[in-house]
């Protein structure tokens, strides 16, 4: 009887500690990085905030800086301040070692903004110039209502701010194919360590830990999304710790390539380092 419900317990456990500490990982309250404008408050249109995606994704191809747009009902508890520092710990915009990123994040519902400066524009863009474009430029706009005109208006500012900045030409690679093959290599490598650790502690146990580092390895060292973490961990586990050792085993089916089929775009690995402004309307 024991022998019969011991599987069951490893495999019950083994799972719940995969998702609690792959969860563990988002910051509270921040929203994963997926793309340029994250609109959690439907503010913004389906037309407007595709033309903004576009025209922030048509400008990091010309001068490689990351620009971001953040909108969310609320930062309460924390200050907007305080929820800048961990969007920007979090999605990491802008190049490494440029650290050329600028996040603009609206709170609609506490009527603030705060514009998060990487440490390679604080010279092109300092405390009080961000301070005059949410002042001068964007909080206008908003007081009429006029979200989008308000948050366009802002993005073209920094552009032509960051567009007379010396920087870095943008790498001619794609970065979307890049992630491809890091989301495939990680896959492949949790497997192979999966199958290893398998023989080694039994199916339930060696899936888990080779997810667990799977998921691991693709968000902390590759940078990718929460999400796509999450999918490779999970996929890893599943293939190696629950599979049959019978004929009708479980297979993928060859689905997990459409998995990255969104266009999920994330960070660069840009640093902050508190400069930037709030402001209020």
């Amino acid at each position: 009887m024991l022998s019969a419900i011991f599987p069951r317990v490893r495999y019950g456990f083994g799972v719940s500690l995969l998702l609690f500490c792959m969860t563990a990982w988002a910051v509270v309250g921040v929203p994963e990085l997926s793309s340029r404008v994250t609109d959690l408050t439907a503010t913004l249109s389906a037309e407007q905030a595709t033309a903004l995606e576009n025209k922030l994704a048509a400008f990091e191809a010309k001068k490689g800086s990351q620009i971001a747009v953040l909108i969310v009902p609320t930062t309460q508890p924390k200050d907007i301040a305080e929820f800048g520092i961990e969007v920007a710990d979090l999605w990491q915009i802008g190049r490494k070692g440029v650290d050329d990123g600028v996040i603009l994040i609206v709170a609609k519902d506490d009527r603030k903004l705060r514009l998060e400066v990487g440490y390679g524009l604080e010279g092109v863009i300092p405390d009080a110039v961000a301070k005059r474009v949410i002042a001068e430029t964007i909080t206008p706009h908003f007081k009429e209502g006029d979200y989008a005109g308000g948050i366009d208006a802002g993005i073209t500012q920094l552009m032509a701010l960051i567009g007379g900045e010396a920087l870095p030409a943008p790498s001619e690679s794609s970065s979307e194919g890049l992630g491809e093959w890091v989301f495939i290599l990680i896959l492949m490598g949790g497997l192979i360590a999966g199958f290893v650790l398998s023989a080694m502690l039994g199916r339930v146990m060696g899936g888990m830990l080779a997810g667990l580092g799977s998921g691991l390895l693709a968000a902390l060292i590759f940078g990718l999304a929460f999400s796509a973490a999450l999918f490779v961990g999970l996929m890893v586990f599943f293939i190696v710790g629950v599979r049959s050792t019978g004929g009708r085993g479980w297979s993928s089916g060859g689905g997990f390539g459409g998995s990255s089929g969104g266009g999920s775009w994330g960070g660069g690995g840009g640093r902050f380092g508190g400069g930037g402004a709030s402001g209020s309307w």
